[in-house]
């Protein structure tokens, strides 16, 4: 990178390596469908907002104890507070109490056509806020795998699901606070590295979780329920809230944020995939189709030419 006379910082002509930031979306997909099912066993026995809590306790837990014993800064500086507030907010208490909420109103597959927007809607807030340049091919890759996930979501029967209303404007709204993580972290991910940009914004997820505690802890309840149970919770707590957000931290950080957006659209297949497994369900012709039109989308996103903004930097 080099810098102009007028301070804005102009894109280097080399290319960075790829193969890293490929692999770690890579792993972060197959974390996240291993969610969706850890997530689904641990509600049988426990209430959603339990289990929110809970995985919030463990992975704010973990981060702590990961800033602890790494080298260098454990506080954030003090011009980097207001966007880690709103990270923690949007990525904690407001996308996942939204969630929960709509998706005890709706159906799952509603939720999942709704979280096929996020790249749709991170890479037009990248163009609002000029971190990043139109591009036809972007476009076009990620309409193609919203299509994908819609074809996909037709052969698990999307066409016969039924939601109110209401818990599709949740979901909706758990969306949006998605949308502005991703768009607001990769400013904070590429100036102070993912591992501190995401244990300063968990952490503050985690606090803001903690006035919730008298009323939804339940610790009785979650002594009492199976391993099984308590199993699915540690996943969520480090699989899923502490490696995958590193991950996509990480991602952030190496590549703008559309190109890390849409690698969430692979999820619906990846989770089908899981299903067919683990839980004998049956696969469709759908899959193949979609899964296929996903992974088009993906290949154009990441083969358009890159046309970020120039990035202007604080001197003197």
């Amino acid at each position: 990178m080099g810098a102009s006379a007028t301070g804005a910082v102009t894109p280097s002509s080399a290319t960075p390596p790829l193969g890293r930031v490929y692999a770690a979306l890579t792993v972060q997909v197959l974390i996240s469908a291993g969610t969706y099912l850890a997530a689904k066993r641990a509600m049988t026995e426990l209430s959603p907002f339990t289990v929110v809590l809970w995985r919030f306790l463990v992975c704010g837990a973990a981060f702590v104890t990961l800033l602890a014993v790494t080298p260098g800064r454990k506080l954030p500086p003090r011009h980097a507070w207001p966007r880690i507030a709103l990270l923690g907010l949007m990525g904690g208490p407001v996308n996942q109490t939204l969630f929960f909420s709509g998706l005890s109103r709706s159906t799952a597959a509603h939720a999942a056509l709704f979280y096929a927007l996020t790249p749709l809607g991170v890479y037009v807030a990248s163009l609002v806020l000029g971190r990043e340049r139109a591009s036809a091919r972007t476009t076009a890759g990620i309409l193609t795998a919203l299509v994908g996930v819609v074809v996909l979501l037709l052969g698990r029967g999307l066409a016969s699901a039924r939601g109110t209303l209401e818990g599709d404007l949740l979901i909706l709204a758990a969306v949006v606070a998605w949308v502005v993580y991703t768009t607001e972290g990769k400013p904070l991910a590429s100036e102070h590295g993912p591992l501190r940009a995401t244990a300063w914004t968990m952490t503050v997820a985690t606090v803001l979780q903690l006035p919730l505690i008298p009323f939804v802890l339940e610790p009785e309840a979650v002594w009492a329920s199976s391993a099984a149970a308590k199993a699915s919770i540690v996943y969520v707590g480090l699989m899923t809230s502490v490696v995958a957000y590193l991950l996509w931290s990480y991602a952030l950080s190496k590549v703008p944020a559309s190109r890390v957006a849409i690698f969430s659209n692979l999820q619906p297949a990846v989770t089908a995939l899981v299903a067919w497994l683990f839980l004998d369900e049956a696969l469709h012709w759908e899959l193949a189709l979609g899964g296929a039109l996903v992974l088009v989308g993906v290949r154009l996103t990441q083969t358009a030419p890159v046309k970020a903004a120039p990035v202007v930097v604080r001197t003197g």
